[in-house]
């Protein structure tokens, strides 16, 4: 798919600079220097100002030094691009809960800007910001779940600049985690097949998706995943475009897939509710017409994927 990499979080060719990781002094350096710009973490939330992702320079506030950091690369100058995760302050509003938090916490020992969610910000993100946030996002949440180690049960030492864990007890070394997830675009004909899980909001649709299985390839578990979920046959299967999802930290791979049956069979402990969308009432649900479905949220690859069949550009 030629426009694959135009997908939110889907790249921004940043220079990650692994060869300078392992340099601790370097590292040091590269933190001091003048022009390094940092970007807040909160509980998973991001600093933001006027809905986009908000970096700061280093010498702006004192709290940055002393908050765990990542180094997630250079900027096109070399200047130095940092990430960090603040601890929770004195009087800190508690965030939202549910399907997606609209609440903001405003820090008062940083200069300016709010901490918002990160879905919020999708459709406004430059391509940098969103790979810088959705890397940040990511390898902060994997360290906040994998602080102790996998083999003996010790508690490990973030190093590399925050891209791996070193465990001091039996000299393990933890890697970050993604989990490879399958989202498919199956289409009889002139539909697409949608669904809806029980926890979403009423109306929000989206197209099927589902975990890889160890020993599982993409297409099997394309085929295995739509059968399971809504009984539908799946034939030829093919790859279109993927997308980092740091939510917590996913890849989806996002794929197109004949199907082969009709007849729905719901499973109801993961769909709600699955149906086939005919091209001209997607059109109408993209244009907010449609009075039971609403659009996939923008941002994600499945807006993107249905936006793009709707428009017969899936080349």
């Amino acid at each position: 798919m030629k426009r694959a990499e135009t997908v939110t979080f889907g790249g921004s060719a940043l220079d990650r600079a692994a060869p300078l990781r392992p340099d601790v002094e370097g590292q040091a350096k590269l933190w001091a220097h003048e022009a390094a710009t940092v970007l807040p973490l909160w509980r998973g939330k991001l600093l933001a100002e006027a809905g986009r992702p908000l970096a700061l320079r280093v010498a702006e506030a004192e709290v940055l030094a002393e908050a765990p950091r990542l180094f997630l690369g250079l900027a096109e100058g070399g200047e130095p691009l940092f990430a960090a995760d603040l601890p929770d302050w004195e009087g800190a509003e508690a965030p939202g809960s549910g399907f997606s938090d609209e609440t903001e916490q405003r820090h008062p020992a940083l200069p300016r800007g709010a901490f918002a969610e990160l879905r919020r910000m999708m459709p406004a993100l430059a391509p940098r910001e969103a790979e810088l946030a959705a890397t940040a996002r990511a390898l902060f949440e994997w360290h906040r779940t994998h602080r102790f180690c996998a083999r003996c049960g010790a508690e490990s030492l973030p190093e590399l600049g925050g891209w791996q864990r070193h465990c001091p007890a039996c000299g393990a070394r933890h890697f970050p985690r993604t989990d490879p997830v399958v989202i498919m675009l199956v289409t009889r004909g002139n539909s697409v097949l949608l669904g809806r899980a029980p926890a979403w909001p009423e109306g929000m649709f989206s197209l099927l998706a589902g975990f890889i299985e160890p020993g599982e390839g993409v297409e099997a578990a394309v085929r295995r995943e739509v059968f399971e979920e809504t009984g539908v046959r799946v034939g030829e299967v093919s790859y279109l475009a993927s997308q980092p999802w740091p939510f917590p930290a996913s890849l989806m791979l996002g794929c197109i897939g004949g199907a082969v049956s009709e007849e729905i069979t719901l499973d109801p402990v993961e769909i709600e509710e699955a149906v086939w969308v005919s091209r001209e009432r997607l059109a109408e649900i993209f244009a907010g017409r449609d009075a039971v479905i609403r659009p996939a949220r923008e941002g994600a690859i499945a807006h993107f994927l249905l936006w793009h069949w709707l428009a017969d550009r899936l080349d």
